[in-house]
């Protein structure tokens, strides 16, 4: 593998963001769910606990009495205890699992039908609603299919695949109800690191988004204090955890800024134009697309 030295600095990082906004920010269809719902699923992708928690509605489900059940997916990409060192206390009760491989299925199912029978015992009870709630991406529809072995849930790589609620029966008595994706009201901002930050977690997809090399410079790069000498921006940039492996999953070695970084990478893989010149965006989403979809190491 390639010795890597890391002295990022990049223009895309300095940028004054005007990126228009793509999803809505909390709405009224969120607000019916969590007011019909018993129970409320949070879904987190286990990578990223944190950055996909969804105050707002954390709040809204607990003001209203309702039962929050945190689920962890994609736990086949992390260390369960490397994980569980980091949670947060609040974050209880949690299951761990993966939608895609089928793991915690049981564990899932018992927390739901445990919680279940509790409601059902108070008053006159016959059914109970359980909302499933979550960034868009974060596997929600999957996590449904696995819990109804149905398939009833459309599910797609495209962030914020989901267009409306649905209602799917889980077994007697028990409703699921799918919603769509939702970014947090108070995460919600046209400014370069909301959007990328969205990137990140896989809330805006690799394939759709505009400028892919800001949100690269995001995960590899953070300004740490303003500069006397002379770049571009004034600023020193250091390269942060995700950024190594970012570059040591690609093995090249970067010692200028994120840009060449890119630069690099494009022509390791032959993403060459007219005249040789690298595809930036091309390159850029390639790096996204590996990242959203697993296959660089996040935090193990």
């Amino acid at each position: 593998m390639v010795r890597v030295r890391y002295s990022f600095g990049s223009r895309h990082t300095g940028r004054i963001g005007n990126i228009k906004k793509q999803r809505g920010k909390y709405p009224d269809v969120m607000r019916k769910v969590v007011r019909i719902s018993d129970i409320v699923l949070e879904i987190l992708d286990a990578r990223f606990v944190d950055e996909m928690r969804n105050a707002e509605v954390e709040e809204d489900v607990l003001k209203n009495g309702k039962v929050l059940v945190y689920v962890l997916n994609k736990v086949d990409l992390v260390s369960r205890r490397d994980i569980e060192k980091r949670l947060a206390k609040d974050v209880k009760p949690f299951v761990f699992i993966s939608a895609t491989k089928g793991i915690g299925l049981a564990k899932l199912k018992a927390r739901i039908k445990m919680e279940s029978k509790k409601i059902l015992k108070v008053g006159d009870r016959k059914r109970v609603h359980v909302g499933v709630i979550g960034y868009p991406n974060a596997g929600k529809s999957s996590v449904i299919n696995m819990i109804t072995k149905r398939g009833v849930a459309s599910v797609g790589k495209q962030a914020g695949f989901t267009k409306g609620t649905q209602k799917i029966r889980m077994s007697e008595g028990i409703l699921i109800l799918d919603t769509p994706g939702v970014i947090p009201k108070s995460e919600y901002s046209s400014g370069v690191r909301s959007f990328a930050r969205d990137v990140k977690v896989g809330a805006r997809t690799y394939s759709d988004v505009k400028n892919p090399e800001d949100a690269v410079a995001y995960l590899m790069v953070k300004e740490i204090k303003p500069r006397t000498s002379t770049d571009e921006y004034g600023r020193d940039f250091e390269v942060t955890d995700d950024g190594r492996k970012i570059a040591e999953f690609y093995g090249i070695g970067a010692n200028g800024n994120v840009d060449g970084f890119i630069e690099e990478l494009g022509k390791k893989k032959g993403f060459l134009g007219k005249g040789g010149v690298v595809d930036v965006d091309r390159t850029a989403r390639l790096i996204l697309r590996d990242w959203q979809e697993g296959r660089i190491g996040v935090r193990c």
